[in-house]
């Protein structure tokens, strides 16, 4: 009698996955830097694709990848079988030989590839970095490996250590083109000349512009960069003396701001935020100051102000009941708690305290009170009250800094130029984002620092390939005027799809076999609607991908 059975395999996201990896050459790639012994059972090669292809699809701690891939290899119903080489003893040990190979020159070629089969432009490269959180003691550390110490966690998590991870990326389409680590502890201003040299030798050049947040903005990181015939465009804290003597200035008098350019509110739909310019005709060290007013960070700021405002009247309100009591009977402890409530908005509201008095008799002899033998004294009673009021001229000359951050720059490009450069830093933000919450890159629980260091360019690695994908799916939508598509869910339209979007829109395409008597008779990919095939073919993957597949067809090497 023949038997028949039905096995189902997961299929997703990871042929696509291949796809963009294969452009990449990561098998190539890895098997030239990172070369397993003879006779080994699996490559280092074949287990780093895999973790990185684990990473991008539905990152998985190193101990369930096998049971993750079993899923692609073997089916939903089967033990592990042809994926039993890939268990954590064997991934671990490609960890800690990518840990001992050229990294950085890995790292280079990948860049490399990227920007030439992608055509990624690179005349304007953000910077930005973050911490990446550890859980653990880590008393022992490898003094071959990054540091892993106590420091400024993004995370908000001071009470465990973390490596700070520096990440370049380019402006057309926000991809990942290299990144850089630093021992915990490390602050950012001094990152930025290590990070702009390797820059420069990655992309062979030095007139790139380079964006990064106010830690670049320190004399010798500057100097470093135009010294060297670089770029740069950088904000300038506002403590700085130049930046004190505008706003000064502008308390006191009006300037003449020149239009840069609009865009409407990611926030409020409808709104519009204006932005303008205004350049000094005084240039300190060559260097162009910009300062730039934003009419959202306007409205921002004058509702930070009113709540600092109310706040303060509030709790002078509930003062003023419990004065001449306990510690405040002094005219001197009534100033000091007064001062304490109008630190955060000093000069915006007046307070006066005002003092009465009236002269009384108290007993000053021992005993009970009597007619004629008690003795009394007179003596001044002190009555304090405050009043407050809203110094509506503080408040005036305050509104007209409002919406006003300077930006600096040694390039010769229009103000406004300037200012939507910088303005595309938030989307590194966002590829930070992505990195520690779509691909799930802190908190980290592995126990050895190389393994650690090895996986974070796995994360790298993983991070340029979604940004890939991003920035294909929303070229190509563009290129087709589609406004929108229906992958979110219950069919909801996403306009800028992500990597998540896309994700979730597959996760239900799998691969069917039906076996007859051991042998398999008839296999097809199913759940890949039309819809999903018109998403391959915005993201450019060939039909092949999908439609073609075959045994083995999760493995990176050519079978």
């Amino acid at each position: 009698m023949e038997q028949f059975e039905a096995r189902f395999k997961q299929v997703d996201v990871l042929p696509m996955v291949k796809h963009y990896m294969n452009e990449l050459d990561m098998f190539k790639l890895f098997t030239k830097y990172v070369p397993a012994a003879a006779g080994s059972l699996a490559d280092h090669a074949e287990s780093l694709c895999i973790l990185t292809a684990n990473i991008i699809c539905d990152n998985k701690p190193l101990y369930k990848v096998q049971e993750w891939l079993s899923k692609y290899s073997d089916g939903f119903s089967e033990k592990p079988v042809e994926a039993s080489l890939f268990n954590d003893d064997r991934l671990a040990r490609a960890l800690s030989a990518l840990f001992n190979s050229d990294r950085h020159s890995l790292m280079t070629d990948v860049s490399g590839k990227a920007i030439a089969v992608h055509k990624l432009m690179t005349d304007e490269i953000h910077n930005d970095s973050t911490t990446v959180t550890f859980i653990g003691k880590y008393d022992t550390p490898d003094p071959e490996a990054v540091k892993l110490k106590h420091g400024h966690n993004k995370d908000f998590r001071p009470d465990c250590k973390q490596i700070v991870f520096g990440l370049n990326i380019t402006s057309d389409g926000h991809v990942p083109l290299s990144y850089k680590l630093f021992d915990g502890n490390t602050t950012d201003d001094v990152t930025h000349i290590p990070n702009w040299n390797g820059l420069r030798t990655l992309l062979e050049k030095e007139d790139f512009i380079y964006v990064a947040d106010c830690k670049l903005c320190s004399q010798e990181n500057l100097n470093h960069i135009a010294k060297n015939k670089g770029f740069f465009i950088t904000i300038v804290p506002k403590g700085r003396k130049e930046v004190k003597q505008f706003l000064k200035h502008l308390r006191k008098n009006d300037v003449e701001w020149k239009d840069a350019f609009e865009v409407e509110s990611s926030r409020k739909k409808g709104k519009m935020n204006i932005y303008k310019t205004f350049e000094p005709t005084q240039i300190k060290n060559e260097f162009r100051i910009i300062f730039v007013h934003s009419s959202s960070k306007q409205a921002e700021d004058e509702g930070r102000r009113r709540k600092k405002t109310d706040k303060a009247i509030a709790r002078l309100e509930e003062l003023s009941p419990k004065l001449n009591a306990y510690h405040l009977t002094t005219k001197k402890e009534i100033k000091a708690a007064v001062e304490d409530i109008c630190k955060p908005i000093k000069g915006l509201i007046d307070v006066k305290v005002s003092t009465k008095r009236k002269q009384i008799k108290v007993k000053v002899s021992p005993g009970r009170p009597s007619l004629t033998k008690s003795v009394y004294k007179n003596k001044w009673e002190f009555t304090h009250s405050i009043q407050w009021e809203l110094n509506k001229q503080a408040l005036a000359e305050a509104s007209k800094t409002d919406g006003i951050f300077p930006l600096i720059t040694n390039t010769a490009i229009e103000a406004s130029e300037v200012l939507k450069k910088y303005k595309d830093q938030p989307f590194l933000e966002k590829r930070m984002y992505t990195a520690k919450t779509i691909l799930e890159v802190a908190p980290v629980f592995l126990k050895k620092e190389k393994r650690i260091e090895a996986m974070l360019f796995l994360y790298f690695v993983a991070l340029m390939i979604v940004s890939l994908i991003e920035r294909k799916i929303r070229m190509n939508m563009a290129k087709e005027q589609i406004v929108k598509l229906p992958i979110l869910p219950q069919g909801m339209n996403a306009k800028k799809p992500t990597w998540n979007n896309i994700r979730y829109f597959f996760r239900n395409v799998h691969y069917s076999e039906i076996i007859r008597d051991g042998t398999c008779i008839q296999a097809m990919v199913k759940g890949l609607s039309a819809l999903h095939e018109h998403i391959n073919w915005l993201l450019e993957v060939p039909d092949s991908v999908y439609k073609n597949l075959q045994p083995g067809w999760w493995q990176f090497r050519e079978t």
